[in-house]
């Protein structure tokens, strides 16, 4: 699997993602960086075939409305501390990567991992 991680997300979420064997490049990897649109992070997902990583909405509202990104794992755990999210994250890496295999949007908050409907 490969990911592309968004702006809000910290950047050690990449070297710890490449620790366990994946594929991974953060937005500030990019030529602009976090200012880089959504259409781009978009593009680079699509021709990259890279997992959308992001907290942000205005993806969640892309994949509705136009199946963009193909893949979308969001993290809806509101205002959480970098420490605690990559917890959250080691502790249902296996349920994560097995919903990503079956599904395309994917979304873990501080209580659920919920595959949503295509």
């Amino acid at each position: 699997m490969k990911f592309l991680v968004d702006a809000q997300l910290p950047r050690r979420l990449c070297a710890w993602l490449r620790e366990v064997g994946y594929d991974v490049k953060h937005t500030l990897d990019l030529p602009l960086g976090n200012r880089t649109p959504d259409s781009v992070i978009l593009d680079i997902a699509a021709r990259e075939n890279r997992i959308v990583v992001t907290k942000d909405d205005d993806f969640v509202q892309s994949y509705l409305v136009h199946a963009r990104p193909d893949k979308l794992l969001l993290i809806s755990t509101g205002n959480i501390g970098n420490a605690e999210l990559e917890n959250l994250l080691r502790t249902h890496r296996i349920a994560i990567l097995d919903a990503l295999e079956n599904g395309k949007f994917v979304e873990i908050s501080r209580d659920a991992l919920t595959v949503h409907a295509e």
